[in-house]
């Protein structure tokens, strides 16, 4: 076990036993989320997943809640004094970030056990501390979807500069003129962003850029600020819609969320409320190609077959049959692959996190195919990896250009990053031999228990963690 995985542990562990939980919760999560969370080796940042390739994915597999939709959900709740509870919550890593990211703020979060393991609920009545510092937040990007609620909330907010996969730029530059838009005075320094404001007021906001992070901080402080915002080239993507929907839950005034306008009239207050988070889309896209890249027959459940439009097509285009019905997609890969090019772009567009799985589908696709990103400068590091599997990838500025078919090895590979991850697992389910893959806590970060879903459908995969024990330190002679 690592270092750094065994304090976070020590600390959850006191966090626990020795926080605001009543005795009786304190009793029940020490016989469940504490035991589990102490006793599993899922988050410790040494181990590896080792999977053999060559096995035809059959059966079902149930897709988990959007992490990308539980994140800006969570940090909704700080808008209001009263509990939020949260439904279809995924176990990931940046779950458990965000949870003790609220904590120290001084809410109230309690994640589920037993038949609730995937409900949060959470309290934010004393707000001690708005601020998110960078001890907590510097392996998920996505803290900055906590500016715009504590600025609403407590007219006042310390931010840390985001972290998360080095996949490319990720600039705030938009939130902060979205906020400054509202009145808020900010300031950078030493790594955070500092912001007041008195209360925040209604504006016309444009987005020089499409920003679905973006989207989601200002429309969450809209919600509270006095008057109306009318945002402009705001992203479309469901996880936008589904916040607005727990915002309108709450008592907000939102209008066109899921459209590129969207109409906020701001209210006083917020209430408590209950919402069901969507289901993950990139989890099941995901799958969806590890069943064709297998030659299996697998049933995706628990999914919205209409957030997975240009993903099916595209995999249609690229000779994967499909079929589906309201809330499952059925995946069968008895065709031979064939080439076709895609162009990430924002929803509803081909996904920038679905690029590295689908690299994977070209190289086992006959003819060339061209892969194209448009969203993030530095998403291609997936492909020297691929490339040691065997590969026949050139890597041309945003593009690649990916010859097929070509058979796969394995080998030992670094994931570095969510996704890359993922098209790692994908290329050893195909390859030949069997693959290490180091770094696994860059998947554990957005993909539930992967290795349990994969091995439900017949993969041979499992979890390690260090190889060796580390050697002693050399005697100082000196």
């Amino acid at each position: 076990m690592g270092t750094t995985g065994l304090k976070e542990k020590i600390v959850l562990f006191r966090e626990l036993f020795f926080g605001r939980f009543s005795l009786a919760l304190r009793v029940l999560l020490a016989h469940s989320a504490v035991k589990c969370f102490l006793e599993s080796s899922t988050w410790n940042d040494m181990d590896k997943l080792v999977i053999r390739g060559g096995t035809p994915l059959l059966g079902t597999v149930r897709i988990s809640g959007a992490k990308n939709a539980a994140l800006p959900c969570m940090a909704a709740a700080l808008l209001t004094e009263d509990t939020v509870i949260l439904e279809n919550i995924p176990q990931v890593r940046d779950i458990e970030t965000t949870r003790r990211l609220l904590s120290a703020m001084g809410a109230e979060v309690e994640l589920g056990y037993g038949r609730a393991h995937h409900r949060t609920t959470i309290q934010t009545r004393n707000l001690a501390a708005p601020e998110a510092s960078y001890e907590l937040v510097k392996t998920m990007r996505a803290s900055t979807l906590v500016l715009g609620p504590l600025l609403a909330r407590c007219g006042r907010a310390r931010v840390s500069l985001p972290g998360g996969c080095a996949i490319g730029a990720r600039p705030i530059d938009l939130h902060i003129k979205g906020l400054e838009r509202l009145g808020a005075k900010i300031t950078q320094d030493h790594g955070y962003v500092e912001a007041t404001a008195d209360r925040l007021r209604g504006a016309e906001i444009v987005f020089d850029k499409i920003t679905v992070t973006g989207t989601e901080d200002l429309l969450m402080a809209a919600a509270l600020a006095e008057g109306e915002t009318l945002m402009q080239n705001c992203a479309c993507e469901p996880e936008v819609a589904d916040l607005a929907d727990l915002l309108n839950k709450m008592g907000a005034h939102i209008e066109g969320a899921g459209s590129s306008t969207i109409r906020v009239q701001g209210v006083t207050r917020l209430s408590g409320t209950k919402h069901r988070i969507i289901p993950d889309r990139i989890e099941a896209g995901t799958f969806i190609i590890a069943a064709a890249l297998t030659g299996g027959d697998v049933k995706v459940t628990n999914c919205d077959p209409e957030h997975l439009t240009a993903i099916v097509q595209k995999l249609q285009e690229a000779g994967v049959k499909t079929s589906h019905n309201a809330d499952s997609i059925r995946v069968m890969g008895d065709n031979p692959l064939k080439a076709a090019d895609v162009n990430t772009e924002e929803y509803p567009g081909f996904p920038t996190d679905m690029q590295a799985q689908y690299m994977v589908v070209a190289t086992q696709a006959q003819g060339t195919s061209i892969v194209t990103e448009n969203i993030f400068e530095n998403r291609f590091m997936h492909a020297q990896e691929l490339v040691r599997m065997g590969a026949n990838i050139r890597i041309e500025g945003r593009r690649a250009i990916v010859r097929g078919k070509t058979p796969l090895s394995a080998a030992a590979v670094l994931a570095s990053d969510l996704r890359a991850s993922a098209s790692l697992v994908l290329a050893a389910l195909v390859a030949d031999g069997e693959t290490i893959i180091d770094r696994v806590y860059h998947i554990d970060r957005g993909y539930e228990h992967i290795e349990e879903k994969l091995k439900g459908i017949g993969a041979e995969i499992r979890r390690i963690g260090e190889m060796f024990p580390k050697k002693a330190a050399a005697p100082n002679r000196g």
